[in-house]
């Protein structure tokens, strides 16, 4: 049997931090989580976690990251008290599973201005 020699996985080679390229797209965007996974090449489930650590650590600093949360497209429920980002999987109101997905953006904090 003739079995062709495995290739080491060689990740792309970046000049800037995920989490950096993630806050570039964001700039005056917004976007959802599929969008940004699509602009920076990694996976929507990997983008989840950079972006809970961006909230974080820009709280603290002259930018935030805002987020327009999820919303039942049948009924018109807002899920505003949400800490997850991840979109729901159905609507508490109407049960359904047509949802439009939260969207982020980065804007100049309060504090900053």
């Amino acid at each position: 049997m003739n079995r062709r020699a495995l290739q080491p996985f060689v990740p792309e080679e970046r000049h800037e931090t995920i989490r950096r390229e993630i806050m570039a797209a964001l700039e005056g965007r917004t976007l959802s989580a599929k969008e940004i996974s699509a602009a920076v090449r990694i996976s929507e489930h990997e983008v989840y976690g950079h972006l809970e650590h961006i909230r974080k650590s820009t709280s603290k600093k002259s930018r935030q990251l805002v987020i327009k949360p999820a919303e039942c497209m049948k009924c018109g429920f807002v899920f505003s008290k949400r800490d997850r980002l991840k979109k729901p999987g159905r609507c508490p109101v109407c049960r359904r599973q047509f949802i439009q997905d939260p969207l982020f953006s980065l804007a100049a904090s309060a504090s900053a201005r």
